[in-house]
């Protein structure tokens, strides 16, 4: 098991101490960080899956007002 060390703030720390009190900060901690790496995961998952939609959207053929009016009033025939 890995110790760690970090500078908060005083005010974080008795907020954090008060809303925790007399439960395993450690573990609280703990989860704390795993769901930091999640998100941090999803954001770049989301990042790329963007990216991709982009991509694949600037190699679409762009099509004009009026073709669009065209093709939906075609499909209502």
């Amino acid at each position: 098991m890995a110790t760690v060390n970090f500078s908060v703030p005083d005010e974080v720390k008795d907020r954090f101490n008060r809303a925790f009190a007399g439960q395993n900060k450690s573990q609280i901690i703990a989860a704390l960080m795993i769901r930091a790496v999640e998100e941090q995961a999803l954001k770049k998952r989301r990042a790329r899956a963007i990216d991709a939609l982009l991509r694949r959207r600037a190699a679409r053929p762009t099509v004009s007002s009026a073709q669009v009016r065209k093709a939906r009033n075609e499909g209502r025939s």
